[in-house]
């Protein structure tokens, strides 16, 4: 076999090893390796790309006992094959001298050399993967990310609130001074968290830009002809709908509350008109 083949057929076994080869250059492969003669041990390219692949495994995944055994057995035999190769220290590892390629006429000493070079990084491949540090231990130093904190919607934040409020005071929606309007609901609040909730369903849709809802509070604290604005809000679709409480001072102990129809963007203090819900404070 001359040069120009040996190079051929070492490429193809090289890409054999690595990645692969398709249906045409498996067939120019046995061609070539029976034609090649005895002596020859193609087997020990797919072993070396075996060793190294395993070095980028996760940590806790053992190498196979059988791999190493064959990965060992094959390197030994190798090295038993050829005479005793110098060897120097180098970092830690054996640093082995590869013989000096023949003549060109005589393959089978240079692909012995090649089964050489082949054992050898066999050998450091495992020395690598024996000494390589644990992917567990680096994760443990690692600080966990911060949790994302999930957020509530207004019916679970007012469970929340009650769950959580021993002061809580509630109160039932009904109907205002409005005609053929009788909403339902309920109002909780907890003057500790200065939060509450409005749960009312019966109010019709109302037109953003003519007219808007507004809350008001009737507490303790302020003077009943002037109550608390609890925040303005619309009403865009039928059924249930939930309303957080949005005082603009401080409210203590509510007495009353009251949801009048005002015009866009709210007022400062209501004529009381338009009431279209009222709620009292259950004792």
């Amino acid at each position: 076999m001359n040069q120009d083949t040996e190079e051929l057929m070492l490429d193809l076994l090289c890409k054999k090893a690595v990645y692969g080869l398709d249906d045409g250059e498996q067939r120019q492969l046995a061609d070539l390796q029976r034609s090649s003669g005895p002596g020859f041990d193609p087997e020990s390219f797919e072993l070396t790309a075996a060793a190294i692949g395993t070095i980028g495994l996760d940590a806790r995944a053992e190498l196979p006992a059988n791999l190493r055994s064959r990965i060992t057995a094959e390197a030994e035999r190798f090295f038993d094959e050829r005479e005793a190769a110098e060897s120097a220290s180098v970092n830690g590892y054996a640093a082995y001298t590869l013989p000096a390629p023949k003549a060109k006429g005589s393959s089978l000493p240079a692909w012995l050399g090649w089964a050489v070079a082949a054992a050898a990084s066999i050998m450091l491949a495992i020395n690598l993967y024996s000494t390589r540090p644990d992917n567990r231990q680096i994760a443990s130093q690692t600080p966990p990310l911060p949790a994302v904190e999930q957020k509530l919607s207004p019916e679970q934040l007012r469970q929340k609130l009650i769950d959580t409020s021993p002061d809580l005071t509630q109160a039932s929606i009904g109907a205002g001074n409005i005609k053929d309007l009788k909403p339902t609901g309920d109002v909780v609040w907890s003057d500790a968290k200065q939060e509450g909730f409005v749960r009312l369903s019966g109010l019709p849709v109302n037109d953003a830009s003519r007219e808007t809802y507004q809350l008001w509070i009737v507490a303790e604290n302020q003077d009943p002809k002037t109550p608390v604005d609890g925040g303005v809000f619309n009403v865009d679709s039928n059924g249930e709908i939930i309303i957080p409480i949005d005082p603009r001072v401080r409210v203590k102990d509510p007495k009353a509350f009251a949801i009048t129809i005002e015009k866009p963007g709210g007022v400062v203090v209501s004529t009381q008109g338009k009431v279209a819900a009222l709620a009292k404070r259950e004792t």
